[in-house]
């Protein structure tokens, strides 16, 4: 058998037994998802529309971050096929999306990676590139952010923290001092810089079982802190709640803190956000073309509630107007202010 079969039967025998811990009564009295939504008189979440089109173009990662929900490492050898990025090119070529999302793993690591950004840019679409930064300063990536701004690619760059030692627990030893110096290079080519349209975002992630603090008021601390000590600016910060998947789950188990964490989420349930929950115009491909309603789902391996759920063959109006599937794991998107791949979803 193969070493990629092996490894994917591994990977949803790991997602099966996550999303039984998630909907077990492990946590007696924490409700499921839908329950919370009836209770506030919500209906069941369905899309609005598709805005975005985000793949995941596999796991390899040159980083092994201790929150990655999507268990990525330089040990993984999931990678998105030809096959598969040009069939997600000919459905971004039909349809009315504007945005594709390009995620990973570190994404720029896959050998079509370029290929893609240059076939979306060519159809004049937003591209977003989940950057982890340090890729950009890697032997043979360091043409990397002359590429991205030759094709106006959006960069999104995890930076959990702007202080070294927050980060480097997070993400690793040395991961700060290189997320820096390839700051200062994007900075260089004009990236970070409000005149030049050449897109800096960075996300916060908490290091442990924490909701995060106001994404405005902490934007206002990285970009004072950043620019004071590194010289380094960007354009906007967004907060991500860490969700209770794959490698954080199993942490979280770990340390004994699961229970603790998922009535963090439930208590601070907020109804106000769930009509804008980032499932509701996302569209999830992953590295073998099959179709989630959000990259959340896709590592649990819970699939879109339609037919034809791969990128070849899906049908348009099944997809704009599906029930969107849900679990526990989604009281990570509805916390507090909210949380999705575009920071908090309300100010």
């Amino acid at each position: 058998m193969q070493l990629s079969l092996v490894r994917r039967q591994s990977t949803l025998a790991h997602a099966a037994a996550q999303r039984e811990i998630l909907e077990s009564n492990q946590a007696a009295d924490l409700p499921h998802f839908q329950q919370a939504l009836s209770q506030h008189q919500l209906p069941l979440l369905t899309a609005a529309g598709v805005e975005v089109l985000q793949i995941n173009v596999g796991k390899l990662c040159n980083q092994t971050c201790t929150h990655c929900h999507v268990d990525a490492g330089p040990d993984r050898r999931e990678s998105m096929s030809r096959e598969t990025a040009e069939a997600i090119i000919a459905a971004l070529a039909r349809l009315e999306i504007p945005t594709l999302d390009i995620t990973g793993g570190a994404p720029e690591m896959n050998p079509n990676f370029r290929w893609l950004v240059q076939q979306a840019h060519s159809l004049n679409r937003r591209i977003i590139d989940r950057c982890n930064l340090t890729i950009l300063v890697a032997n043979g990536f360091q043409d990397l952010p002359q590429f991205l701004a030759d094709h106006q690619v959006e960069v999104v760059a995890s930076l959990p923290c702007y202080l070294e030692d927050n980060c480097d627990r997070q993400r690793g030893d040395g991961v700060f001092q290189r997320s820096i110096e390839a700051l200062r290079i994007l900075n260089n080519l004009g990236y970070g810089h409000n005149e030049s349209g050449l897109r800096l975002t960075l996300v916060y992630n908490p290091v442990g079982p924490s909701l995060p603090p106001k994404q405005a008021e902490l934007e206002e601390a990285y970009r004072r802190e950043l620019k004071s000590r590194y010289g380094v600016v960007f354009n906007q910060l967004h907060t991500i709640t860490n969700l209770p998947i794959s490698r954080f789950l199993d942490d979280l188990l770990q340390a004994g803190k699961y229970e603790a964490y998922m009535r963090k989420l439930v208590d601070n349930f907020n109804p106000q956000t769930v009509p804008h929950v980032m499932c509701r115009t996302i569209l999830s491909v992953d590295w073998l073309g099959n179709l989630y309603d959000c990259d959340f789902n896709q590592m649990l391996e819970l699939p879109v509630t339609v037919k034809g759920y791969r990128i070849e063959d899906f049908n348009w109006d099944d997809i704009v107007h599906r029930t969107i599937a849900t679990g526990r794991h989604c009281f990570g998107c509805t916390a507090g202010n909210g949380s999705s791949c575009q920071g908090a979803v309300l100010s």
